[in-house]
């Protein structure tokens, strides 16, 4: 916009700073978020965060000078970098697993609206002569803040914090409520009551639950799991949807697109990317999580190679010496539109893939007690890599031009062979049974046979012969280091030896 370059003007390498400073403070955000989500809950910590929101909001619109903006960006930062983590596990611990994907997906079908609603504003404002023309858009910015935080007064806890925090009544109540419209006594609430609170009594005998273990191996195969989630934050962002979003204005207009109408055909960029995300919230729950990723990645990767060999072959490059820049100019308006047609496969190549997916799969793997400090690291590892693309491809653009878009397309088919390799499926899997997904963990290890009743299960004790029996079965199976890491447990449970042989006995016959 041409007064905000007026009052703050820029190079690449501040306009980068800029755009990463948000990204520094949702970086921070992220890895603080794990604390927040066990220590006040999920519901609470949402709540706080949409306010702390609307004062970095408030400093953005409101600024005169640098370090004002760059505060105000981090501060917000801080709020999305909290919310990034905190939504989506929110979500995934309120879902039925059989549309935990597609509830999930309406984060990010939230998120598209966001953009191309930002899109539009920007649009409309092109043509104001003032410094209004950049700060109504930051205004308008606070008004989701704003239902967010008045929207999170009326929803519930989340079961699984509830359970963990010993607040099993108020858990019951609100798993009544999210699957048999109030009835507590409906077995779909008994099922999975039980389910949660077994899980959390296993765990709470077993394993520890500080930041330590999420380095360890052991039957659950954590720190793969760690690995996997952060990875997938990393491609996320390594496809490069956010290099495109970010910079779609001077994308659009090295395709040789003016200023003001590559600004009109960024917005239908974000109508693009509303819809094609609709066949995910139908189906990424019916075709699973891989096949999803898989195919965005290769066709975001081949929309990436073809726009990058049109710029080198029909593109002339020039140096803007208004806006310090080197550009790619196409003549040729067959070209120009072909950059612009991939441009739109691209983006919705990623809209029904990994902008999704990216975010529902670490929602699901980790378990419970760590699942918040898990998911903060890998939502940090997601806004560490925006930071540094950040910084990076405005400089890139700048420099190699359309290699920028050859990198990314290389970048992305790598990531197609890395999800086919190393990344289970997780549909229609509830939350509990992760562990024998991702670990060497059976189902029966850490629920009942048999369904108890809310009332029996709030007050009964775990049945830790149950549990050592399972743990004896799986121990017999697996290799050295994790019967290592299991005998540590059964010796930390501090049973009887007479118990021991007993069910070592009992495992014999």
């Amino acid at each position: 916009m041409s007064h905000f370059r007026r009052e703050f003007p820029s190079g690449p390498a501040k306009e980068g700073s800029i755009v990463s400073s948000l990204l520094a403070g949702c970086f921070v955000g992220a890895l603080i978020s794990g604390y927040f989500a066990d220590k006040i809950g999920r519901k609470f910590s949402i709540l706080a965060a949409s306010i702390v929101f609307i004062v970095g909001g408030v400093l953005q619109a409101s600024t005169t000078t640098f370090i004002q903006l760059y505060f105000g960006r981090i501060v917000s930062g801080l709020s999305i970098g909290i919310l990034s983590m905190i939504v989506p596990l929110y979500q995934s611990e309120i879902s039925p697993k059989e549309i935990r994907g597609r509830l999930i997906s309406f984060q990010q079908w939230s998120i598209t609206i966001g953009i191309v609603v930002s899109f539009w504003v920007d649009y409309a404002t092109e043509k104001i002569g003032s410094s209004a023309q950049w700060r109504i858009s930051l205004w308008i910015q606070n008004v989701p803040a704003l239902i967010l935080a008045f929207g999170m007064l009326f929803l519930p806890f989340s079961p699984r914090w509830l359970v963990y925090s010993d607040r099993d009544e108020e858990a019951i109540t609100v798993l009544a409520k999210l699957r048999a419209g109030g009835n507590k006594t409906s077995m779909v609430v008994r099922k999975e009551y039980t389910e949660i609170k077994d899980n959390v009594r296993f765990e709470r005998e077993f394993a520890s639950k500080n930041y330590s273990e999420l380095i360890k191996k052991g039957p659950e195969n954590i720190r793969k799991r760690m690995l996997l989630g952060i990875f997938i934050q990393i491609f996320q962002q390594s496809t490069g949807i956010n290099a495109v979003m970010y910079y779609a204005p001077q994308i659009f207009n090295n395709a040789g697109i003016g200023a003001s109408s590559g600004l009109l055909v960024t917005g239908i960029n974000g109508g693009v990317n509303i819809l094609a995300i609709i066949p995910a919230i139908l189906w990424i729950d019916r075709c699973g999580r891989r096949p999803t990723l898989i195919s965005g990645s290769i066709l975001m990767g081949a929309s990436m190679l073809v726009i990058g060999s049109i710029l080198a072959i029909d593109g002339t490059k020039y140096f803007d010496s208004s806006l310090g820049k080197n550009f790619i100019q196409l003549d040729n308006k067959a070209s120009s539109f072909a950059v612009i047609i991939f441009i739109y496969i691209f983006v919705a190549g990623f809209a029904y893939s990994w902008g999704p997916t990216g975010w529902i799969y670490p929602a699901e793997i980790y378990p419970l007690r760590i699942r918040s400090k898990a998911m903060s690291i890998t939502t940090a590892s997601n806004w560490l890599f925006n930071f540094v693309l950040g910084q990076v491809v405005p400089i890139l653009l700048d420099s190699i031009t359309w290699g920028t878009y050859i990198i990314f397309g290389i970048l992305s088919i790598i990531i197609a062979i890395f999800v086919h390799i190393f990344y289970p499926e997780t549909k229609c899997h509830s939350l509990e049974e992760m562990d024998s997904i991702f670990g060497n963990v059976p189902n029966n290890i850490s629920t009942s046979r048999q369904p108890h009743s809310p009332s029996s299960l709030s007050s009964e004790s775990i049945n830790l012969d149950q549990q050592r029996e399972n743990l004896r079965d799986l121990e017999s199976g697996l290799p050295e280091e994790e019967e290592i890491y299991l005998s540590t447990s059964l010796a930390e449970t501090h049973a009887e030896p007479s118990t021991i042989r007993q069910l070592e006995r009992k495992h014999e016959s």
